[in-house]
């Protein structure tokens, strides 16, 4: 008889590992041997450290946010010591991590959380907070708070779509059917619950990657509903026809980057420091940044935010 947690696995997957105790005594096995317990992010349970290093290690590999992660924590080390500073003092100490969003958003809300004390220890709670999504909310339940949550980030999503749906990637499946699936893989418990999801997580980070899935290392091979499928193809996807140097994006960047050096610019020195395409929509690139909180304007002088 099947136990209470298992899922209807795809037709092809192997009956004889078709059950989710399987799947998960797998995992837990290889990740007690081959996890990154040595990240700093991983050596605490401060819900205010994980914040930080979850805001920056969106969209940035890990080797380049750990400098980034300790000196920021050297000298912002809780909500309260970061929410009195200048969002421009916070803008500078985030040049080279890029999204220079994310910067004022984990600004405000150590802003939000020193008035609180503290962050609220539920989905809703933190889903109110600047720049907390889905995923940021759940990763701090799970990993400092060791609640029983599912944590999907892009590894997780991809590891699951090959491993239980048969598919190549996360795209693939569809993000409800990844989200139910993940949450059905949860073992019952905190600890073994924050476990689980990073054992996912480091899996998908570096064995059953986006460019290559090396089987021979994977614990979950002989139990992966994409290889017995034959690996199938990822859709094929129209290349993106505009280059970086030509994104809006871009533009932005190269201007709070020159902001960072300097007290104040005219207008017409930060055209002057961009290419002729962008310079032309200087005044496009300015207001989005003043709407973001990024810069302040007074008369033709433009810098960074002050307050």
């Amino acid at each position: 008889m099947r136990g209470a947690g298992f899922i209807p696995w795809p037709h092809n997957w192997p009956v004889q590992s078709g059950d989710v105790s399987s799947f998960r005594s797998r995992l837990a096995r290889w990740y007690r041997n081959n996890g990154r317990h040595g990240l700093p992010w991983r050596l605490t349970r401060d819900p205010y450290a994980i914040l930080v290093s979850e805001v920056m290690l969106q969209q940035t590999q890990v080797e380049r946010v750990l400098p980034y992660y300790e000196a920021w924590l050297l000298r912002w080390p809780s909500f309260d010591a970061l929410a009195p500073a200048s969002p421009a003092d916070v803008i500078r100490a985030w040049s080279g991590l890029g999204y220079n969003r994310r910067a004022l958003n984990l600004h405000r809300a150590a802003v939000l959380a020193a008035r609180a004390g503290g962050l609220p220890r539920s989905l809703a709670g933190l889903r109110g907070f600047p720049g907390v999504g889905p995923y940021t909310a759940s990763a701090i339940l799970s990993f400092a708070h060791a609640l029983p949550v599912p944590v999907v980030d892009t590894n997780i999503g991809r590891v699951v779509a090959r491993a239980v749906h048969g598919q190549p990637s996360a795209r693939a499946s569809g993000p409800l059917r990844i989200a139910e699936t993940a949450r059905s893989l949860l073992p019952e418990g905190g600890r073994r619950a924050r476990d689980h999801n990073l054992a996912l997580m480091d899996l998908g980070a570096t064995v059953c990657t986006a460019r290559s899935a090396a089987c021979d290392r994977c614990p979950l091979a002989r139990v992966c509903a994409w290889r017995a499928a034959g690996y199938p193809l990822e859709p094929r996807v129209p290349p993106k026809t505009e280059r970086f140097e030509e994104s809006a994006r871009f533009a932005r960047g190269r201007i709070i980057e020159q902001l960072r050096n300097a007290d104040a610019l005219s207008t017409d020195q930060l055209a002057a420091l961009l290419p002729a395409a962008h310079a032309v929509r200087i005044e496009t690139y300015l207001a989005a940044l003043a709407r973001d909180g990024l810069i302040r304007r007074v008369g033709d002088r433009v810098s960074l935010a002050s307050g």
